[in-house]
């Protein structure tokens, strides 16, 4: 699937239609430069998903999480670490035990330790333009804005 946005509002909107859809047990891989949406994205994941606080980039934390909603969502930052085994490290099994959504910025430095993740990928066309690409997962036949 494949959406065009023009503010961060509309990237959050297309996180939201993905919340209210994504089953339990779902892993997403973002990839995207910096500053290419992925928390925008996922503060309309977490609204989707029914959680009403605020969300933020977990850079210094490596992961935040964000009960309250329908599914809890495990919001990790892998951009500090060197490896897979570093996310093992972290008690990655744990959150994946714990029946969220586990979404997961900078993917690509922990890409072995993902099993079959939704992937996000944000390409950024201009300042203000980016478009959304979604792959993976039966469920995404029911994604609507």
């Amino acid at each position: 699937m494949e959406f065009l946005s023009d503010s961060p509002a509309r990237t959050e909107a297309v996180g939201a239609a993905l919340g209210r859809v994504i089953p339990a047990g779902t892993v997403i891989a973002y990839r995207g430069g910096l500053g290419a949406g992925k928390t925008a994205f996922t503060r309309g994941l977490a609204r989707g998903l029914g959680y009403t606080d605020s969300v933020t980039s977990p850079t210094y934390t490596i992961v935040n999480e964000y009960l309250g909603g329908r599914l809890p969502l495990f919001h990790f930052d892998m951009y500090r670490l060197g490896s897979a085994e570093d996310l093992w490290d972290i008690g990655w099994e744990d959150y994946l035990d714990r029946g969220g959504v586990c979404a997961v910025e900078w993917s690509e430095n922990v890409a072995e330790a993902l099993e079959a993740p939704v992937v996000v990928t944000i390409h950024t066309l201009s300042p203000d333009t980016r478009r959304i690409e979604i792959e993976g997962g039966d469920f995404l036949a029911d994604l609507r804005l």
